[in-house]
């Protein structure tokens, strides 16, 4: 099989015609990555508590596959409608579809030096999906290749909303939109002036809280990509906003509500009626505080809460007790997070484009989380629970005078993936490992701070160690450890660059 309906290149009769040249790492010249391994058909089904939720037979793919794979690829990715004789039914057709895409853009674009560094890249790109050593995110596969769908591949965008009615509502609309496509989105609401600053017209602004619920409606009503995935969502209010408070315990109140409507009977499953009879559910929140507020915290000093229209102080509140408050709430509910500002801006990448002003949710699937069962992954962690297996997880009931003495078990109430996102793993001469993402600033001895993927055998860093104070060398850099994966230094599975 081979790559289809590629457009001539008109660069090909130029000897002096640049572009990428590639050679193989995985594959062989004419044998396809798909002829090298055992395929079976089975029938992809999920059930649920009210019996099967999703069943598609005599699904196609490699047979070393798991069930869990099989019904993730088939429930989520596969294109079209389910009776629809268009349906995918072959993980074949799936790959083939996204990268087909892919590279016909970069044929297109003049991106190849040849006909034959396209092949191999299609080639490559193939083997790395079937074998899953590599994934694309999910807006990818939900959009790739689909006749009549907009082409976005990005699983993340940060929205910005001003204090005028016309740009909140875009912001409905936006999210709207970018959920509908499969991808996340995460937007500082702190502009927004506060219920306690009053309109042109007279009276009192609703506050970002209230413009919150109907955000949150939307992101509930639209499934993620088409399919029964939740939109992911992030919400962020700056720790000087005067809404701040209400912010804080938005979610926690509402969560009150829902387990008295379970006292009182009503189904508390994660699609349950009292879990959709309330609100802020769709999104994650987080405080974005400064050096600045965290120091006064330590200190009890006094912080001040000011107006968007105007800068003027409305409050005056204790630091110390405001991160409580913090404490507090995300202990009761899990929300609200905290995103550190001045730390974030001070890493920036890229300074000159402006500030970072809020974030997009996610979580690496890889990621270990003390459970009863021992340290799972949390994918693992969310494909097991949503199955239905009791697996209790390890939290803090309250802080505790001696370290551990509060650490409680808890049953998960609820589960679902908020999104995608690329991470490297970068391993270090002593064993040691760290996991960020690519562009990730580390700081070396002898270049300063150097981007994780820019990192080379040549750069010297000093940090925690297997060994007291130990010295040690970057053995290889993040490229080369991808490249390698070719050759003895091989990792098991060949799983350098994980998707989630």
């Amino acid at each position: 099989m081979t790559i289809t309906e590629l457009p001539e290149q008109s660069v090909q009769s130029d000897p002096k015609a640049k572009g990428v040249r590639l050679e193989r790492c995985f594959t062989k010249e004419g044998v396809h990555p798909y002829d090298e391994i055992e395929w079976e058909r089975r029938d992809a089904k999920i059930g649920g508590e009210g019996g099967t939720v999703f069943e598609q037979k005599g699904v196609e793919v490699p047979k070393f596959w798991s069930m869990t794979a099989t019904n993730v690829v088939a429930s989520k990715y596969f294109r079209g409608k389910l009776t629809s004789p268009d349906r995918e039914w072959s993980v074949k057709q799936m790959v083939d579809r996204v990268v087909d895409r892919i590279t016909k853009w970069g044929v297109e674009g003049g991106y190849f030096a040849t006909d034959r560094d396209a092949q191999i890249l299609s080639d490559e790109l193939k083997y790395l999906m079937v074998h899953q050593h590599a994934s694309f995110n999910s807006p990818v596969w939900f959009n790739i290749g689909v006749e009549g769908v907009p082409q976005v591949p990005s699983a993340c965008f940060i929205l910005s909303v001003e204090d005028e009615m016309g740009s909140i509502l875009d912001w409905f609309k936006n999210e709207g939109v970018i959920f509908k496509g499969g991808s996340g989105s995460g937007v500082n609401v702190s502009r927004i002036r506060s219920s306690r600053e009053q309109l042109s017209g007279g009276g009192y602004a609703s506050g970002p809280v209230s413009f919150m619920r109907g955000a949150d409606s939307v992101a509930g009503s639209i499934k993620s990509g088409g399919t029964t995935r939740r939109a992911a969502k992030m919400v962020v209010l700056d720790a000087d906003h005067p809404d701040v408070r209400e912010f804080v315990w938005c979610k926690a109140k509402e969560e009150k509500k829902a387990w008295a409507l379970g006292e009182m009977g009503y189904d508390m499953s994660l699609n349950g009626e009292a879990w959709r009879s309330i609100q802020f559910q769709n999104a994650n929140n987080s405080v974005r505080v400064t050096d600045d507020f965290m120091k006064k915290a330590i200190a009890g000093q006094e912080w001040t809460l000011t107006a968007r229209t105007d800068g003027a102080t409305l409050e005056t509140v204790n630091a110390h007790s405001l991160l409580k408050e913090i404490s507090r709430a995300a202990w009761e509910c899990g929300d609200p997070g905290m995103q550190f500002d001045t730390t974030i801006n001070d890493w920036h990448t890229s300074p000159v484009s402006g500030r970072i002003n809020g974030s997009n949710p996610c979580f690496p699937g890889d990621a270990r989380v003390h459970t009863t069962q021992g340290l799972l992954p949390i994918a693992d962690l969310f494909e097991r629970t949503k199955s239905g297996e009791d697996i209790a997880v390890y939290t803090h009931q309250a802080t505790a005078e001696r370290p551990g003495s509060g650490v409680v078990t808890s049953l998960p109430i609820a589960v679902m993936q908020n999104g995608v996102s690329p991470i490297v793993r970068l391993r270090f001469g002593n064993g040691a490992e760290l996991r960020c993402t690519p562009k990730h600033r580390i700081w070396t001895l002898n270049r300063g701070y150097v981007a994780a993927e820019d990192l080379t055998s040549d750069d010297h860093l000093e940090g925690p160690s297997l060994s007291p104070r130990r010295l040690r060398r970057r053995p290889r850099s993040a490229r080369a450890l991808v490249r390698s994966a070719c050759g003895a230094d091989r990792p098991p599975h060949g799983r350098w660059l994980h998707d989630r």
